[in-house]
């Protein structure tokens, strides 16, 4: 599994992703969005980046992005619907956090979870994140209003990269 940076000419596979309730699964809102809302958002990112998570043999199968939320760095992923459930994401994670421990002066990354989304949670839980709590109503979903578990990792607590470097 390879992560790629998203360029600009990768949108389209984006958009058809984006606006698939069954790509972007139970646990997030119902959303459409253009073509032109998507390019402008790409155009604006600040402080923000999205790569696809690839198998080897180059097909994307999702994809994982770091932004800032509140100050704080967080993480945000998809994976295609017949590919959940295989290890990718838990992967991919791990990427990230070397990633981001590697190249930025931050202590902290943090993710949120639905609490029904059980396998979202463990893919933390697997990459070292520590749930810290729970946001209580905290986004609106398929007409109500849900719960998100708060999920981080401390940069004592990754200690080493567990992939991107490997000691030989």
């Amino acid at each position: 599994m390879n992560l790629r940076i998203i360029e600009r000419e990768d949108l389209a596979t984006l958009y058809e992703w984006n606006n698939n309730p069954e790509f972007m699964g139970e646990y997030w809102e119902l959303k459409q969005e253009s073509k032109a809302e998507l390019e402008k958002t790409y155009d604006n990112l600040k402080d923000e980046q999205w790569f696809f998570v690839q198998k080897k043999n180059g097909i994307k199968i999702g994809y994982i992005s770091h932004f800032l939320a509140d100050g704080q760095t967080e993480l945000g992923y998809f994976i295609v619907p017949k590919e959940r459930k295989k290890g990718y994401i838990s992967e991919a994670i791990q990427i990230m956090i070397d990633y981001l421990f590697l190249s930025r002066e931050i202590v902290r990354i943090q993710a949120q979870a639905d609490p029904e989304n059980v396998a979202s949670w463990k893919a933390l839980e697997r990459a070292g994140f520590q749930k810290e709590g729970i946001l209580r109503k905290a986004f609106y979903c398929r007409g109500e209003w849900r719960d998100d578990l708060i999920y981080s990792i401390l940069r004592e607590e990754w200690k080493e990269p567990k992939i991107l470097i490997k000691k030989v």
